[in-house]
């Protein structure tokens, strides 16, 4: 039988982001939150081969309570079951130790055929956790998939096409395997009333660091991330003039402009 693990995040949907000034960590606790955008082409992705060939779809996020709202949302499109993985532990990971925390949650929840990610988030753009946990997991990665025109389960295979800066790249690997899409590949539907009935009346189960067992609990959040964030800053505005031409006409006017650019060197 088919399974699908879709990995998704929970980002602000503002821009006008806080930061801890302790930790240097993005405040989550208290901000609205959405989906982050390229992870619903990964969980549309993953109720398309479900429902061609049958099985099952879980979603998994790690974050602070209110992403339970993200996975809700996620089992109202169509995922079958849903994990938070919520613990002041896994507070302020880096990618490193996101992907070590996710990995180790994929584990706990047994067989898969495949992992879908978005290919990156919108918040940190480092499209590094996908591939992160394809390596903690010891399996292949496909990344920045548009298509996937086979997926064959007896066989173990699966077909993808690539989109890169230079075309398009057909790549084919074995099952399990993870794989991170571009938005070219689908269009997510939108929650039913049926399925946010189902949602609503889901119980969603919130896993911690001591339910993830064999992990090593020195990996987990912040103490467990090599990358350490020195400071944050705001860069200060910039500053702009801005001059008027006066001319009697646009003739004239252009005339001036194109004298000035001249002289500004700017062309």
């Amino acid at each position: 039988m088919f399974h699908a693990i879709v990995c998704i995040k929970q980002v602000p949907e503002t821009t006008e982001v806080q930061i801890n000034p302790e930790t240097n960590t993005l405040v989550r606790e208290g901000v609205k939150g959405i989906i982050n955008p390229f992870d619903t082409y990964a969980i549309e992705e993953a109720i398309r081969w479900k429902e061609k060939l049958g099985g099952k779809v879980t979603v998994i996020s790690m974050g602070p309570p209110q992403a339970m709202d993200a996975l809700k949302e996620a089992v109202a499109m169509g995922c079958d079951a849903a994990v938070l993985l919520s613990d002041r532990a896994f507070a302020g990971a880096d990618t490193w130790a996101t992907a070590y925390t996710l990995s180790q949650a994929i584990r706990r929840l047994g067989d898969f055929d495949l992992i879908l990610c978005g290919k990156q988030a919108i918040d940190g753009d480092t499209g590094q956790v996908g591939p992160g946990i394809a390596r903690q997991l010891g399996i292949p990665q496909l990344t920045y998939v548009s298509k996937i025109p086979e997926l064959h389960l007896k066989q173990r295979a699966i077909r993808v096409e690539r989109l890169l800066e230079e075309g398009r790249e057909m790549v084919t690997s074995t099952l399990p395997a993870l794989v991170t899409v571009v938005k070219d590949i689908n269009q997510p539907r939108y929650p039913t009333v049926l399925g946010i009935r189902r949602a609503t009346r889901l119980t969603i189960p919130i896993w911690t660091a001591a339910d993830l067992e064999g992990a090593d609990p020195s990996k987990f959040g912040l103490q467990g991330s090599p990358t350490q964030v020195i400071r944050i800053f705001t860069p200060p505005p910039r500053a702009a003039v801005c001059e008027m031409i006066a001319a009697e006409s646009a003739e004239e006017a252009a005339a001036a402009l194109v004298e000035r650019l001249l002289a500004e060197k700017v062309f």
